[in-house]
């Protein structure tokens, strides 16, 4: 989710803490009030500031994950989601996408465009 969406769909935001603190993960950080900020990673050269939704682990890995929902900036969302691949990559971390009805599209139009069409979805 980008950070101009934040306010709008922060209801969508606690529903998916829920749903991962019910799937069994520990040490939820999240970018929201009331949750610990997940470490934010700047983009040299820029005043970009990319930081996952949530983050937690299981199991002792890390894992990764941005909420999916239709935006007006599809472009950053892209390099974030570009990024947060990336460097769970070399950092042996896992990166999901969390989605809801009605966004299911707009993600995998999403994932086609920069050919992350092996990531899976998790649907709320």
């Amino acid at each position: 989710m980008v950070y101009t969406d934040k306010e709008k769909y922060s209801d969508i935001l606690e529903h998916s803490i829920a749903y991962l603190e019910n799937c069994g993960f520990e040490n939820i950080k999240a970018d929201m009030e009331g949750y610990e900020t997940p470490k934010s990673y700047l983009k040299k050269g820029s005043n970009i500031a990319i930081t996952p939704d949530i983050v937690a682990t299981k199991e002792g890995r890390k894992h990764l994950f941005d909420v999916s929902l239709k935006s007006e900036r599809p472009k950053l969302l892209k390099s974030k989601w570009l990024f947060l691949n990336t460097l769970s990559n070399l950092k042996s971390y896992r990166f999901k996408l969390i989605t809801t009805r009605g966004h299911y599209k707009f993600t995998h139009e999403m994932l086609d465009a920069i050919n992350l069409n092996d990531k899976n979805l998790i649907k709320i």
